[in-house]
């Protein structure tokens, strides 16, 4: 059972080695996922809508058929594989005085804490959850948060963390940090732009804790586990379209007009004297509570930045034009 990464691996391997793979997914799995499993020759089930559901099917697959089942995370040998992950980071930096990990099942925290607290390291290790899957945090805090819910971070949205992994990381992990979808939306966005790299909701949490605590983190030298790239395509569009409209780029502005010949005309001349590209408009006549001369238009528009977007909506109301901005959440 995998949502999605372990279940490459393995994938992988066991076809290297002649060995036959059946893969469980959740059925919401990323199309990119169950395409690159099933290309590594396994044989992929989806079943339920969480990693829990798929991984409890898995067990009764593997009771059912005989199977070999290997844990995706509560596992010394699997925990042991992902630790080397801080051993080639440690190798490359030395330096490194704090690690900011992802935690879904726990495996690759465990393994990389492991290594950050053995020969006498000072290395401060934080795990990185989204909001709305807390399972670690809650097992550390004795807090009882819901786990569920739609997030970017599929790959670490798991409800059950693992028996071996929940001790290692009440004994090695320092801390536990929760991050918001919007943080891993962000997140996602500033890799691709700036570090031109493609990685999933899961391995943007690190970044994304470091954003939510800048001060907690200054002065650090800090490595973070970019733990995945498999993002579906057209997810990665509307990630960077949203982000786009947060940073002021990219704006849906509604504008009351009066329903009369010339009337788009002259709010379109607005736009061009501020050299605001417009790239689609709606017009509402009908489902409206604006009386019946009245019309709702929404301009979906580019401009250079927060403050190019706030003087195209001061030129509008100093021209008598009622505009407000449809926000994102």
């Amino acid at each position: 059972a995998s949502a999605g990464n372990h279940a490459q691996g393995l994938a992988y391997h066991a076809t290297r080695l002649g060995i036959p793979s059946t893969i469980v997914m959740p059925k919401n799995t990323p199309t990119v996922k169950v395409m690159q499993t099933e290309g590594h020759g396994a044989n992929v089930i989806l079943f339920g809508e969480t990693f829990d559901a798929a991984y409890a099917y898995s067990r009764e697959l593997e009771a059912e058929h005989g199977f070999t089942f290997v844990h995706p995370f509560d596992d010394p040998r699997i925990i042991a594989g992902q630790g080397t992950v801080a051993l080639e980071m440690l190798t490359d930096v030395p330096e490194l005085d704090t690690l900011v990990i992802p935690i879904g099942g726990g495996g690759l925290i465990s393994g990389c804490a492991t290594v950050a607290k053995s020969e006498g390291r000072a290395i401060e290790v934080i795990g990185v959850q989204a909001e709305l899957y807390p399972s670690m945090y809650n097992r550390v805090h004795h807090t009882e948060m819901p786990c569920g819910g739609d997030t970017l971070a599929e790959g670490i949205a798991v409800k059950e963390p693992g028996g071996i992994t929940s001790k290692m990381v009440e004994a090695l992990v320092d801390d536990i940090v929760l991050v918001s979808e919007r943080r891993l939306e962000e997140s996602v966005s500033l890799l691709l732009q700036i570090e031109k790299t493609v990685v999933e909701g899961a391995g943007a949490a690190g970044l994304a804790a470091l954003l939510g605590e800048p001060q907690r983190f200054k002065g650090r030298t800090v490595g973070i586990v970019l733990c995945g790239g498999n993002i579906d395509p057209r997810l990665l569009a509307y990630v960077l379209l949203r982000d786009l409209a947060r940073s002021g780029r990219m704006a849906r502005l509604r504008i009351r007009l009066q329903d009369r010949p010339g009337a788009l005309y002259k709010v379109a001349q607005i736009f061009e004297q501020l050299s605001v590209n417009i790239l689609e408009l709606s017009h509402q006549r009908i489902f409206t509570n604006l009386p019946a001369k009245g019309l709702s238009l929404d301009v979906e528009c580019e401009t250079r930045d927060r403050e190019h977007l706030d003087r195209l909506m001061t030129a509008l109301r100093r021209a008598d034009y009622e505009v407000s901005q449809v926000e994102l959440a």
